[in-house]
């Protein structure tokens, strides 16, 4: 053993171990290291609890303890709570068991801290109070749930640990008729008992005539539940390769500057470093980094390493060594000297006359006006002006502005490069678009496509932040250059200065309405800021434009739009993808407009919201970046969306008269905006999906989509099982390796239900097909007589039009091995000249402290229509996440600079994510349409929830208050300036 390591001895889930450690590693660091992979890095600095271990049966933040302060105590893991292998949830601790059947689980990066958390807490309280639980869980931040079933599995473990018998946790179902009053069917949900035992999940309201189907539609467990549960090692980082090495990366400690003179021979002697990259060792290849269809959108702005940087946080220069501690120490031995430049970070102020150009290299193309910072340049209008205009007996223009906000997924960016046995390049990354990290990475790095294999594991979270190419590139040239595998993970300040962001907008609109309450007239004149380099910029700005003047899809419309540079870190795809910004814009003005005239609000945006069989006007002049297409509303629920939130909300009882009664300085209002959003990207968009029956009759579903913590891997089977007349259990899920699995654009655009879905269930009817065919030859018939009309898969069956059945594992082993032996096996794939939007209302109750400014949300509703739902549990999981993040956009959340554009805020704790113990009742419910062109009848659900929050927190501020904020987030300060200005 070296001098500077030591042996230390402790208990590890009742087990005493030896550990050999250096005296500066963390408790996170050994165990790790010990193989208990379930402990997570998420920080470093105690903020997010991903870490959380129990020390002698208490939860401690093991990022933040030295491994020395353990010795000799008891350390318990979540690979203590259950027997290895846990394979059904039968198998699981209470604990484990609860979080899967409450869908508490969704990415599943956060789950072993929450559960370990939950563990402390009923080992002293075996009933604990739902304020108890949420203040024992307020130590683990998650970013995917919104902590509602976080909070409902404490609560049912709680019950489990009692001996107290449970009911299955499914949410209620009623229907409601166009022509009928929503209060018996709201009154039964809400007098439904809500506790431990029976707790209150989601309500689905359906139309009277939509057909119950047997697994779509059902709360399924998730088909990963039991592995997430367990801490299985499903993520990237959750092993370790032979032999290697730890990459890290020098950033740029400037706004901008141009690299004079970079030396790393020190840092290229010390030993134990196998390599270290600058620009001069590496291939000047231009490129685009966001993860979108071929050709990419321009400009190609960037390359791997470059000469000059243009944010603080932009790449210097990259090592690999033998320890992650040798890497940070390379680091510090890099000599650099920089050219200090003007910079600018401030889109308007980037646009004007003088601005430091960001972007003077003389290799970019396709930049719209590089000497004003302007990348892109979008016009579109559909519409008579003139005459629409001339209609207008009132116009209204108005100014919003939105901030920069960080996806602050509790999984950071990690990628492992290797190579395998046939001198294949192996990418191991948390990415979302492993298709499109195989085709953009290949130029990069002197390889062909067919020599890149991209394994996307399990994904700690993403909300767009992964749609794009931010480490594998690094990685993969550090292998390339050492021949050893490399292993690249991002700090939590590299996550917010060095990743990807929500692109800050200032939006002005112009409105014209009639005296009747009808909008004519819409323009949009937007700026977007892409920060340094392109990204995403020219598709979220376009999405920004489409969606924020489709809503009210007003006769006339135009939209006008700056992209431009600035010197600030990248922004890139966020869950909204632009559309949020606007909807900010739009909701709040049309609810503006209504107070200023006198308006009913509702009725004044009911009559105004587009409608089922009006086209989307804008969406053929604007596309996401590409040829836009004609599409037309097939289904649209906005209508029973918002009668059935008013009802539950009380609404007219409590718009405007909640403060009569008031004494002292809180005043409360209720609020609700609408909003639409949209299924994958038109006519671009594509999935394919392959099935193929075992000799067991169970079936494996082959699909390129990527679940990060949607729950897609389950619905997608739940699609398959419905086609094919099995149930889930009986289908097995292989997602998101490039060597294996379809073709999948990945997990944006909230395309997966709808495209990946719909390729899913072409497979499974090929399927079926080739099953009755089968059947008919084994039971004496003509195989042209399976094709037929009345055969039928259920129950693990093919039954034949006269009633006679075979079991489909009868049809298995037969078509495998005995009567024309073939392999039952089918691919599909899918795309989509319509987006269908989801609809949706959201209600929102708060209070305002008129001394500070403090806005306390207390409750949010939300009523949503996203078609069919294809397990609500999962899908009411994703609006409570969606919800939560809108609650940080709106409130909190906002990337910080000083004068020199360091980020004063490049932590979780400062920066402010919810917290358990600061969350308002959440409820969900959904009303169902059947979309015609879904498969199912579904649409998508995951981005919608985080559309409509700030709207309708700006309407129940106004109505508190009588103050109208035009910019995010409404911090206590923001809102009592505002305060002070209107008085």
């Amino acid at each position: 053993m070296s001098e500077d390591r030591k042996s230390i001895r402790m208990t590890i889930n009742g087990e005493e171990r030896t550990l050999d450690i250096h005296p500066g590693d963390t408790l996170l660091d050994v165990l790790r290291d010990a193989s208990y992979i379930s402990v997570k890095f998420g920080c470093g600095t105690g903020d997010c609890g991903a870490c959380t271990v129990l020390l002698n049966g208490e939860p401690v933040h093991s990022c933040q303890m030295r491994a020395v302060q353990a010795e000799g105590h008891e350390v318990f893991t979540v690979e203590g709570l259950a027997p290895f292998p846990a394979r059904t949830v039968e198998d699981l601790h209470p604990i484990q068991r609860a979080f899967v059947e409450t869908g508490a689980i969704q990415c599943g990066y956060c789950t072993p801290a929450q559960m370990l958390s939950a563990k402390a807490l009923l080992d002293r309280n075996p009933d604990p109070s739902k304020q108890e639980i949420v203040e024992a869980l307020s130590g683990v931040l998650c970013r995917c749930t919104g902590y509602v079933k976080i909070v409902q599995a404490v609560e049912r473990a709680a019950a489990l640990l009692r001996g107290e018998d449970v009911v299955p946790f499914r949410h209620l179902e009623g229907t409601l008729a166009d022509d009928e009053s929503p209060e018996d069917l709201l009154g039964a949900f809400y007098a439904a008992p809500d506790d431990g035992r029976h707790p209150r999940t989601t309500l689905v309201i359906s139309p009277p005539d939509m057909d119950a189907l047997d697994v779509v539609g059902q709360s399924e467990l998730k088909v990963d539940g039991v592995k997430l549960a367990a801490g299985m090692p499903v993520f990237t980082d959750d092993v370790k390769i032979e032999g290697m090495l730890y990459g890290a990366l020098l950033t740029s400690p400037h706004a901008h500057a141009r690299i004079k003179r970079i030396d790393a021979s020190k840092a290229r002697a010390l030993e134990g470093v196998q390599a270290v990259l600058t620009h001069e060792d590496v291939a000047r290849v231009k490129h685009a980094s966001g993860g979108q269809s071929y050709p990419q959108p321009p400009p190609f702005d960037q390359v791997c390493l470059d000469n000059k940087v243009r944010y603080v946080g932009d790449r210097v220069a990259v090592v690999a060594a033998e320890t992650p501690r040798l890497a940070q120490r390379a680091l510090r031995l890099i000599e650099v000297e920089y050219e200090v430049l003007p910079h600018v970070l401030d889109g308007e102020a980037a646009r004007m006359e003088g601005a430091p150009v960001i972007h003077d290299e003389a290799d970019t193309e396709g930049i719209y006006d590089p000497e004003r910072n302007i990348v892109h340049h979008i016009e579109a209008a559909e519409g008579d002006a003139d005459a629409e205009w001339g209609r207008a007996d009132h116009v209204f223009e108005r100014e919003y502005r939105t901030q920069q906000q960080q996806q602050a997924h509790i999984e950071p960016h990690v990628c492992i490069t290797y190579w395998d046995e046939d001198g294949r390049l192996v990418v191991r990354t948390s990415t979302q678009v492993p298709f499109h990290i195989r085709r953009m990475l290949a130029p990069l790095i002197g390889l062909s496509e067919k020599d890149i294999r991209v394994i996307k594991p399990r994904i700690g979270g993403g909300f767009g932040n992964k749609q794009e190419m931010i480490l594998e590139d690094l990685c993969a040239h550090l292998t390339i250059a050492t021949g050893r595998p490399v292993r690249m993970e991002y700090t939590r300040r590299e996550e917010f200065t060095s990743s990807r962001s929500r692109h800050p907008t200032v939006q002005r609109y112009r409105v014209g309405v009639t005296d009747d309450m009808e909008v004519v007239a819409t323009e949009l004149d937007l700026l977007g800021d892409t920060g340094a380099y392109g990204a995403h910029g020219l598709t979220v700005n376009m999405v920004a434009g489409q969606k924020g003047l489709t809503l009210y899809n007003t006769p006339y419309s135009a939209f006008n739009c700056d992209v431009v540079y600035t010197n600030r870190p990248v922004p890139g795809a966020f869950r909204g993808y632009g559309a949020m910004q606007c909807f900010f814009g739009i909701e709040t003005l049309m609810s503006e407009i209504a107070d200023e005239m006198g308006w009913d609000v509702i009725e004044f945006k009911r009559k105004n919201w587009i409608r089922e069989g009006e086209d989307l006007l804008m969406a053929k002049a604007l596309g996401e970046g590409r040829e836009g297409f004609e599409q037309r509303i097939h289904s649209n629920g906005l209508e029973t969306c918002v009668r059935v939130g008013l009802e539950a909300t009380g609404w007219y009882e409590k718009r405007g008269r909640l403060n009569a009664d008031a004494d002292g300085p809180v005043r409360r209002g209720i609020g609700m905006s609408v909003m639409g959003h949209g299924s994958g990207i038109a006519g671009l968009d594509m999935a394919a999906a392959t099935i193929r029956i075992n000799d067991d009759a169970s079936f494996h579903l082959l699909i390129g989509a990527t679940d990060i913590g949607t729950g897609s891997d389950t619905i997608l089977a739940q699609m398959a099982a419905e086609e094919l007349g099995v149930s889930v259990d009986d289908v097995i899920v292989y997602s998101s390796d490039t060597d294996f699995t379809p073709f999948d654009k990945g997990a944006y655009a909230s395309s997966t239900t709808y495209i990946s879905g719909g390729a899913v269930r072409k497979a499974a009817r090929k399927v079926a097909e080739q099953i009755k065919r089968h059947a008919a030859r084994m039971l004496g018939m003509d195989e042209s007589f399976g094709s037929g009309e009345g055969w039928e898969l259920r129950d693990k069956k093919v039954f034949a039009p006269d009633g006679t059945a075979l079991t489909l594992e009868q049809v298995a082993l037969s078509s495998l091995h005995q009567q024309d032996q073939h392999h039952i096996i089918a691919s599909a794939s899918n795309i989509s000249y319509d987006s269908p939007p989801p609809f949706g209302a959201q209600f929102v109750e708060l209070a305002v402290d008129t001394e500070t400014g403090q806005v306390t949300v207390e409750r949010v509703l939300m009523t949503v229509d996203a078609g069919r739902v294809i397990n609500p549990i999962t899908a009411s999981g994703q609006v409570e996440g969606g919800i939560v993040q809108g609650l940080g956009f709106a409130l909190c959340e906002e990337m910080v600079y000083d004068d020199e554009g360091q980020l004063v805020n490049p932590r979780l704790g400062p920066y402010h994510v919810y917290k358990a113990d600061e969350m308002p009742e959440i409820e969900v419910i959904f009303v169902q349409t059947d979309e015609p062109t879904g498969p199912f009848g579904a649409k998508s659900v995951a981005e919608l929830p985080i559309d409509g929050v700030a709207p309708a927190i700006v309407d129940a501020i106004h109505d508190a208050t009588g103050l109208w904020l035009r910019e995010v987030p409404f911090t206590p300060e923001r809102v009592w300036r505002g305060l002070q200005e209107r008085n």
